[in-house]
């Protein structure tokens, strides 16, 4: 399809994107893992571009993968902690002297750079769920660059990218994939929803025969359902939910066991802002652990996969996540599906930010 029509459009979430679209990303994503494989610069697509990077949260691979893909594409990220800038603040959430309205700031690095990029979840909008991707929208309200969303409360789209293109590249496809994404035990309920959402939504829209497995408290967002539902009947594929840890696994060909926080966990109306009474619910589940008995009832070729960082000895055990390079039988891909990060977030910002790909 034509990659013009993709200048200047925000990346929030992949519901703003169609299959056709997420498919030219993921080919634009392979042919940049190629030429940083074999050595061929590519560093004239954002020549002298500017990307304008402002966590609220804390990162590791999101940081990294976004310097270093700038670096790579020609162009340079500035790293903004909002503790040493004016902090931007929806209307009515100001303090003097510490916060600078978002409108303000959208507008001034509009005339600054071609694209901001924003990580904001939990702490920082004091675990309201909704709160930061209505953050990210005030942003892509005001601005005349694309917004591209490195985490938010609702959605991870970039991690979801990395995740399909993995799968991609373990199964040459997704028809007849049965992808599972699974809730796992940590003992920290401080986790959004962002990447189970945002998993789902990818695997359903690329064709797979997603599961999602979590116990009975820890529902997702009903508007993310109805979608992943949509995009099984238009793949002629399937989407289904279960309670049932174990069995979720039968058969699988990727496994993805992940913690979030439980339902009660975020203000009204999403659940009961009870801290006290999710982390009761979330002690209730700490069998729900990956291990390698576990990996045995999956496909033969299996990949266990994470976002990271991952909580080991609670999600997973040590002998699932490191069980890598092993030419037949199920394997770890994490740092595979880690170093896809850098290669999909440099296609989506080539794209959006008007490369001349």
């Amino acid at each position: 399809m034509r990659t013009d029509s993709f200048k200047g459009k925000d990346f929030i979430t992949l519901l703003d994107w169609s299959k056709e679209e997420v498919e030219t990303i993921l080919d634009v994503s392979l042919d940049l893992k190629r030429r940083y494989a074999t050595g061929e610069y590519h560093d004239h697509l954002l020549r002298a571009k500017t990307l304008f990077m402002i966590f609220y949260n804390q990162s590791l691979r999101t940081r990294n993968s976004f310097e270093a893909g700038m670096t790579q594409l020609g162009g340079h990220a500035h790293f903004l902690d909002p503790d040493k800038i004016y902090t931007p603040a929806l209307e009515g959430k100001e303090v003097a002297y510490s916060t600078e309205r978002v409108s303000d700031v959208a507008r001034v690095l509009s005339r600054m750079g071609d694209g901001i990029a924003i990580r904001c979840y939990g702490d920082p909008v004091d675990w309201e769920y909704g709160g930061a991707n209505a953050l990210l929208h005030e942003f892509a309200r005001w601005s005349d660059i694309p917004i591209l969303n490195m985490e938010d409360d609702k959605y991870h789209p970039f991690q979801a990218l990395a995740d399909v293109l993995t799968v991609k590249e373990k199964f040459g496809g997704f028809k007849g994939t049965k992808f599972v994404m699974s809730w796992a035990y940590s003992p920290s309920i401080h986790k959004p929803r962002a990447v189970p959402q945002s998993a789902i939504i990818a695997a359903s829209m690329m064709g797979c025969d997603t599961v999602l497995a979590h116990p009975p408290e820890f529902d997702l967002d009903p508007e993310v359902i109805a979608a992943c539902e949509a995009n099984a009947v238009m793949n002629n594929s399937s989407f289904t939910i279960t309670h049932d840890f174990e069995s979720a696994f039968e058969g699988a060909h990727v496994v993805y066991p992940k913690a979030w926080a439980p339902k009660v966990f975020f203000k009204p109306p999403v659940g009961q802002d009870d801290e006290a009474g999710a982390k009761r619910i979330n002690d209730r589940y700490k069998n729900w652990k990956m291990t390698s008995e576990l990996m045995e009832t999956a496909d033969h070729e299996a990949i266990y996969m994470h976002c990271l960082p991952a909580d080991r000895g609670w999600e997973v055990n040590n002998d699932v996540i490191d069980h890598t390079d092993v030419k037949r039988g199920w394997k770890s891909v994490v740092y595979d599906e880690a170093e896809n990060r850098l290669h999909v977030q440099k296609a989506v910002m080539t794209l959006v930010m008007g490369g001349r790909y």
